[in-house]
């Protein structure tokens, strides 16, 4: 199976402990986010475990655990997201050029630049973030993590119902398909000259014409080339259909990331985001809180992917 850690939440950044001790213990209870009484008990250890993609904003506190990850035999990827947002935005996060830029660059140093996939996303419009001050920002990161990423990945935002209240005091500026391809073509000018590939994430738009593809965020296909097999694995059918990401297992809790990114789908009420931070136990099974009464666990049948008759090389 291939892990997300995760979608849901920024696991690296607020819950690395408790990552690290689900790995010790061998298993990770999760909820079922359509019916929170149901948790799947998954099975933690390297012979089912083929793959980690972990998603973030700062893997700082994990960077001095990744050794821990090598030894034990994992292999893994980085979705780490770096925009031109300032805290009106992403309100709890550290300078990026102080803080987050340099954490990048150190992570690839450890792990690879094929390893740490950067995300530009999502792209949004206002009077300060305009498509010219995308333009730019684009092309300040972009030559800043020129050698340190071989891919960029970009979406543009979805405005859902559950974050239209976060997001009126930015008075968005509308974001239809002509600023969507005037926007696509200028970074992926800029993305080919910092030799960088870019690919978008869950878009219905075909950006083909300025080279830039349909991505694969959990990517089976990188882990067949980190891994030097194949990989029996299908496409993820509980994600939109424009999602080209392949089947995996989240581990992660909606309303518990600390970033406090107003135009973030993972978390809907500040209150209950609160309310789970202070439940987080880093010993307990669950990423917040506790078992209770009236739990279902059943465990959730894993195994590893790979095929291991058909050699990569």
């Amino acid at each position: 199976m291939i892990l997300s850690v995760s979608r849901r939440t920024d696991i690296p950044s607020f819950y690395t402990d408790w990552f690290f001790n689900r790995l010790e213990d061998g298993y990770v209870y999760v909820r079922n986010p359509m019916s929170i009484h149901q948790i799947s008990k998954v099975e933690l250890n390297p012979s089912v475990i083929d793959g980690i993609v972990f998603w973030t904003k700062n893997p700082s506190p994990m960077m001095d655990r990744l050794e821990e990850l090598d030894k034990k035999g994992y292999m893994y990827y980085f979705q780490f997201t770096v925009t031109p947002y300032g805290e009106e935005i992403e309100k709890k996060l550290p300078s990026k050029k102080d803080v987050i830029i340099p954490t990048f660059k150190k992570l690839s140093k450890i792990i690879g630049k094929e390893r740490v996939i950067w995300r530009y996303d999502p792209i949004l419009l206002t009077e300060k973030y305009s498509i010219e001050c995308h333009k730019n920002s684009f092309e300040y990161l972009a030559k800043a993590l020129s050698g340190y990423t071989n891919k960029c990945v970009i979406s543009f935002l979805d405005l859902y119902k559950k974050i239209q209240s976060n997001m009126k005091p930015l008075n968005l500026l509308p974001l239809g398909i002509d600023e969507m391809n005037n926007l696509a073509k200028s970074l992926a000018d800029i993305a080919k000259k910092y030799e960088i590939t870019l690919e978008s994430c869950s878009e219905k738009i075909d950006l083909d014409k300025y080279g830039i593809k349909h991505g694969h965020c959990i990517d089976a296909h990188l882990f067949e080339e980190i891994l030097g097999c194949k990989l029996n694995i299908d496409k993820d059918k509980n994600q939109r259909l424009e999602c080209g990401c392949a089947s995996s297992i989240d581990i992660g809790l909606y309303n518990t990331c600390r970033n406090h990114c107003i135009y973030c789908y993972a978390n809907f009420s500040q209150n209950v985001v609160d309310r789970n931070s202070f439940a987080h136990n880093p010993d307990s099974p669950l990423i917040s809180g506790n078992v209770m009464p009236d739990d279902n666990i059943t465990e959730r049948k894993v195994k590893s992917l790979k095929d291991d008759q058909i050699s990569m090389f």
